[in-house]
């Protein structure tokens, strides 16, 4: 299935590019997410047509995610409360929406989807580094401590 892509995709392409993917994956994900369109005549007449708009869009989006690295860079660690034994083992575990439910409610808004752990979900008590993917280009570091709830 033959695409251009309408914004940077990772492992895959930059804005403008015409991509050859598996049809599920174009089909079921990146055109429903309006990440690209199909490559026909048309489409490609209108994006050259629109392509300053589309640049500038992703310059704005780009902007914005390395404004939201510096936030998350300086900000300090979030604690999170989780149900422990006495060796220090989670009754359960820290996942993405606990982590993003907890830098939230901390004044840094973050979404599930942004949250990376390479590791699986956090299951012992201590302090973690979790990696936050904010664009196709930018990721952090943030530092999350659980502690066991007294």
């Amino acid at each position: 299935m033959q695409l251009i892509l309408l914004q940077k995709v990772k492992n895959l392409g930059n804005l403008g590019d015409k991509v050859t993917v598996k049809p599920g994956y174009g089909r079921n994900y990146l055109v429903p997410q309006g990440k690209a369109v199909p490559a026909t005549a048309g489409n490609l007449e209108n994006f050259e047509a629109r392509r300053a708009e589309y640049e500038a869009k992703a310059n704005q989006q780009l902007g914005a995610a390395e404004a939201r690295k510096a936030r998350f860079d300086a900000a300090e660690a979030v604690t999170i409360k989780a149900n422990a034994s006495t060796e220090g083992k989670l009754f359960g575990s820290v996942g993405p929406r606990d982590i993003a439910e907890a830098f939230t409610a901390a004044g840094l808004t973050l979404d599930k989807g942004e949250v990376v752990q390479g590791e699986g979900p956090i299951r012992h008590v201590g302090e973690f580094e979790v990696r936050v993917h904010l664009h196709a280009d930018i990721e952090s570091m943030v530092k999350v401590i659980v502690v066991p709830e007294s």
